[in-house]
């Protein structure tokens, strides 16, 4: 039992291993999943910021978590996009002739896109940093965002495998991706919900990235989550139960 363990993790080392060479050598990825987002908050902080009506005086405090969740799900389309060159390629044929475990295929990709994702985060938060941003919030509210934006980033990265390994091209792995970055301009992220129409206010109030939004907004500031933190996990959860179900049957059906 210990030397197939032992056999499964060395397998899935190195499946992590060549997926993370492909980031590193891929220039655009880089600016994409990280330049992008800092660019975008620049843009919100120093030019519109004095205009939106947040309701606090920092407003990179307020538009870091929405910032956050939009690099994420920039980011987990490339794993798509990587699934899906590994199958137009015959990469999984080939590794599977050889002597590893099958599932370290698909799971190389998806701590992949952990990996990459959290350094991404990391960037972003020391960039807000720089711009202002302050938390008051202690270690133990520190880790529960982070447990939110790593389930919110496992749930993503196991969609992305559905469209990965399912689109009949390049276009097709990627577009699930843009739905989901326009997500959170219809939320809590940039602007408060009362601010909008009624039918676009009842959206996005009950939508996922307002429920997590709140949540990360409400730990990073010390105050009381209330709800928001159970329904922003039930959203994640729920998500990546039913992404990995159908993400596994498309992965049997392709090997």
């Amino acid at each position: 039992m210990e030397a197939v363990k032992k056999h499964y993790f060395s397998d899935l080392g190195v499946m992590l291993g060549r997926s993370m060479r492909h980031i590193s050598r891929s220039l655009d990825t880089i600016v994409t999943v990280t330049i992008m987002p800092i660019a975008m908050m620049l843009l919100f902080v120093y030019v519109f910021g004095g205009a939106i009506q947040s309701g606090t005086d920092n407003y990179v405090n307020y538009l870091l978590p929405g910032i956050l969740l939009i690099a994420i799900a920039s980011g987990v389309s490339y794993t798509s996009f990587r699934l899906f060159t590994d199958v137009q390629r015959g990469i999984f044929e080939r590794f599977h002739s050889m002597p590893i475990s099958r599932s370290t295929l698909l799971w190389g990709h998806v701590l992949t896109s952990l990996v990459s994702n959290a350094i991404s985060v990391v960037v972003i938060v020391l960039v807000a940093l720089i711009m202002g941003f302050r938390s008051s919030a202690g270690i133990l509210p520190w880790l529960a965002v982070a447990g939110i934006l790593l389930l919110f980033t496992l749930a993503l990265t196991w969609v992305a495998a559905i469209a990965g390994l399912s689109a009949k091209s390049v276009d097709g792995a990627s577009a699930f991706s843009y739905p989901i970055i326009f997500l959170p301009f219809i939320s809590s992220a940039f602007v408060p919900t009362g601010s909008m129409p009624t039918a676009v206010r009842i959206f996005a109030e009950n939508q996922p990235v307002t429920a997590i939004v709140e949540a990360i907004r409400a730990l990073l500031a010390d105050q009381p989550v209330g709800n928001d933190i159970w329904v922003a996990l039930m959203w994640c959860v729920g998500i990546l139960f039913l992404a990995y179900i159908f993400a596994m049957r498309v992965y049997k059906k392709r090997v």
